[in-house]
């Protein structure tokens, strides 16, 4: 009986042994998101080869994989940020302001800067610390809903007690928005950009302040695996040098430091290693090196700690800049680099198109974890970095405000709907928006984009002309404002040229609303003639 007893116990911790190694064997994830980079800022583009100094960025380009297939669902900050972290579509978000805009708009649901994780729900940091990861998250939020918190308008004085007072407790709600979703370390946060995160005078980046509290995080990880999401706020405005890559380090949202971070090369060495490496010196050249700056400290750091051939770095652009808040391919087309030691057996370029909802089934195969990809709307390529042959997209599809889209094949379809209340607009209610939206952006010291009111409105905001993130786009491409459009990819890859109203196409045209009509079946809400209520 005793043999039976002393024989079960070996058992048992022989398991637990194999246990903790088979922990150990899981790798550690950094996944790391810019905002608003654009093609030139990438050395392994054609756009940007040998425009930037990115010697950590490039070193995990040239060895890990970059991903040219790589698209985007949502174009724009926030619900590409929720297609990551959920995988799934942005329409699905279930946030109170989001919903709100529901019946205002015929059930159409509107996405743009509003779709947020809501408390508990599903998203990768809660998967992961499930599985017995350390989860962190530093930088840029604007996708976790943070209850309680109230806006501090940018002309708020921070010599007004109260004023600071309230940035603090946003940042402690801010915090308490990270850890309710399973993450275990939360700092260095921005709830959002500079220009929309509180008063002018702490309106600046600090890219140290964030980096510092990757490296805080590195530090504090033991033999459990982790899991990081660092969420930088640049390059996205405001990009002046003061605002940005010489701003003062000492200042953050919730007021100054006593001691500027020291944790990347000083500011002052920036345009020195530009010019040395015959980079011109500008404000974009000098945040991208700010910014590789931070992946590189990060890199040294998991060297340091011995965890640097055990991790996996994601490296993903938030969105196509160049028709940013819209679903053509300037906006949706958006590579991405995953890094590990020794490379991945696919080889260093995977044209494989994949979605950016398709990042987390990705990770659950690649992690083995135990989640259920079944309510998730992306489908992993972990096969396909292994040298496999994995499930294709039958088609891709997009969402933005008011506009879908669907790629099947070399075919682009692209419907914009507006709900019936956009159509009643008046022509003095559209002067009277422009205006009040022309207003908002002199606060932020930005000239307007456009002072006539008969404009059409934009795919993602309801203004003249656009609203400043979109605008670029409305000049670029000139069926902007038509309510079908069809481009062959193939012949037109800058989707200049409808294809729609081509007596020879209109066979193409049926078969790709049709297939938008799969795609939005299953996805709540309405859109226009597609889906009714």
């Amino acid at each position: 009986m005793k043999l039976i007893k002393y024989t079960s116990l070996i058992l048992l911790a022989w398991l637990a042994v194999l246990s903790v190694n088979a922990q150990k064997q899981q790798p550690n994830i950094i996944f790391f998101i810019a905002d608003d980079m654009t093609r030139d800022m990438f050395n392994f583009l054609p756009e940007g080869k040998g425009k930037n100094l990115t010697p950590n960025l490039d070193m995990l380009a040239n060895e890990g994989v970059i991903m040219m297939g790589q698209h985007v669902s949502a174009t724009v900050c926030t619900p590409s940020r929720f297609n990551v972290l959920t995988g799934k579509y942005a329409s699905r978000a279930t946030n109170p302001d989001f919903l709100k805009q529901v019946k205002k708009n015929d059930n159409q649901r509107v996405v743009e800067w509003n779709t947020h994780i809501m408390p508990g729900e599903t998203n990768m940091a809660g998967i992961l610390q499930k599985e017995g990861y350390f989860t962190g998250a530093v930088g840029k939020n604007h996708v976790y809903e943070v209850e309680g918190w109230k806006k501090v308008p940018l002309t708020a004085d921070t010599a007004d007690s109260k004023v600071l007072k309230q940035q603090r407790l946003n940042y402690r709600l801010t915090q308490q928005a990270y850890l309710k979703n399973g993450y275990d370390y939360a700092e260095g946060l921005y709830y959002e950009n500079p220009d929309f995160n509180g008063p002018m005078s702490l309106a600046v980046h600090n890219l140290d302040w964030s980096a510092e509290a990757a490296i805080n995080f590195i530090e504090k990880t033991d033999e459990k695996p982790f899991f990081l999401y660092f969420a930088t706020t640049l390059p996205h405005g405001p990009t002046a040098a003061n605002r940005s890559w010489k701003a003062d380090r000492h200042i953050i949202p919730t007021g100054t430091l006593d001691e500027a971070p020291d944790v990347l090369p000083h500011h002052s060495t920036i345009p020195k290693r530009l010019k040395a490496a015959g980079i011109p010196i500008n404000n974009k050249t000098a945040n991208i090196l700010w910014m590789d700056d931070a992946l590189g400290a990060l890199i040294q750091s998991l060297k340091e700690k011995g965890k640097f051939d055990n991790t996996v770095i994601f490296f993903f652009n938030d969105h196509g800049q160049y028709a940013k808040g819209s679903v053509y391919q300037g906006a949706t087309a958006n590579p991405s680099v995953i890094w590990k030691s020794g490379g991945f057996k696919v080889g260093h370029i995977s044209e494989k198109l994949v979605s950016n909802v398709d990042f987390l089934p990705t990770i659950i195969d690649m992690v083995k974890a135990k989640a259920d990809k079944k309510e998730m709307d992306g489908q992993s390529f972990f096969k396909e970095l292994e040298g496999k042959d994995s499930k294709k997209h039958a088609s891709m599809y997009y969402e933005i405000g008011y506009a879908r889209g669907v790629r099947k094949g070399k075919y682009k379809y692209i419907a914009l709907r507006y709900p019936r209340w956009v159509k009643d607009i008046t022509n003095e209610e559209r002067a009277e928006i422009l205006d009040a939206y022309n207003k908002r952006l002199a606060i932020r010291g930005k000239e307007p984009n456009n002072t006539d009111p008969m404009k059409p409105f934009g795919h993602v905001q309801i203004i003249p002309g656009g609203g400043d993130a979109e605008f670029p786009a409305t000049k670029r491409y000139p069926a902007y404002a038509v309510a079908d459009q069809l481009y062959d990819l193939e012949a037109d890859p800058g989707e200049q040229n409808n294809l729609a109203d081509a007596d020879e196409y209109k066979a193409v045209l049926l078969d790709m609303q049709n297939e938008l009509k799969k795609h939005i079946r299953n996805i709540p809400g309405s859109f226009g003639e597609f889906k009714d209520n």
